[in-house]
């Protein structure tokens, strides 16, 4: 797995320990870099481009043979692709490279970052940024098998539809949140899930979405459109899972919707997962 680093002189002369073979006849599944913080490049839907921080981690397998596998490597290829690549959601081209640069059998990565969409109030139409969290995973095996996840989690308000039933005015209503990995379709045109669909898609599921600035007039309208459209976790997740199940480029997913309730000692959770297993990288 050894390569002489031709931009270091004194990288001939140095001894690669690396490099050197290995006996003991154990290949390793995953070896690398984890928790380093670079910014990258996101494609939105709009086509624009969004600067984000994001916490990679990237590896490869490694062959019995040996002893280890060069990590600079895996920071000069993210630091390249910090510098001059955009990510569209699809991360086989970098995964192909890796592959490449550390002579693999296999690579991942996996990427942090928030994700920012600006959203306007829904009466005063006043807009600031919203950041959602999102996780892309990506993996490239030994038959170039390619598989792409992408993780969301998408805030969002419940009002309870029994409080509302049994009181004689309000309801109690909390924040909730949307957490989905999605198994991406590789192999068709449709191959980009957009997170602001996503996003959409799941707040549209709720009693109501959140947002970031909000006036008199939006909370008013907030809190009669919560009122108006309680929504227990299980009515969500299912509303949710009509919506990925109707969404082209979804292969599977995995949903969980968790209520912080606001009434009660504990949070109500569903979760739900059709065509999902976890990917082994």
């Amino acid at each position: 797995m050894s390569q002489s680093n031709t931009s270091d002189p004194k990288s001939t002369t140095l001894l690669d320990v690396q490099g050197l073979a290995d006996q003991r006849g154990v290949t390793l599944n995953q070896v690398g870099v984890k928790n380093v913080e670079i910014p990258m490049q996101v494609l939105q839907k709009n086509g624009q481009t969004q600067h984000v921080q994001t916490v990679a981690t990237m590896s490869v397998g490694l062959p019995a043979e040996f002893k280890g596998t060069h990590m600079s490597r895996f920071v000069i290829q993210l630091n390249e692709w910090s510098q001059n690549r955009t990510f569209s959601l699809d991360l086989k081209e970098f995964l192909v490279e890796a592959k490449q640069r550390l002579e693999a059998p296999s690579a991942f990565i996996e990427l942090k970052f928030r994700y920012f969409i600006d959203k306007p109030a829904p009466v005063s139409a006043m807009s600031a940024p919203m950041a959602y969290e999102c996780i892309l995973k990506g993996s490239l095996d030994e038959q170039d098998q390619y598989r792409l996840i992408l993780s969301v989690m998408v805030p969002c308000a419940t009002l309870c539809p029994c409080s509302k039933a049994i009181s004689d005015y309000g309801a109690h209503n909390q924040r909730a949140e949307i957490r989905a990995d999605i198994i991406i379709d590789t192999t068709t045109e449709h191959r980009v899930v957009w997170i602001e669909d996503v996003v959409a898609g799941f707040e549209a599921a709720s009693s109501c979405p959140v947002y970031p600035l909000i006036k008199r007039v939006d909370e008013k309208f907030i809190t009669e459109k919560a009122y108006d459209n309680p929504k227990f976790v299980e009515d969500v997740i299912r509303e949710c899972t009509l919506f990925l199940r109707d969404y082209k480029g979804v292969n599977g997913f995995n949903l969980s919707v968790e209520a912080l309730e606001s009434i009660h000692a504990h949070n109500a959770w569903a979760t739900h997962a059709e065509n999902f297993f976890q990917e082994s990288y």
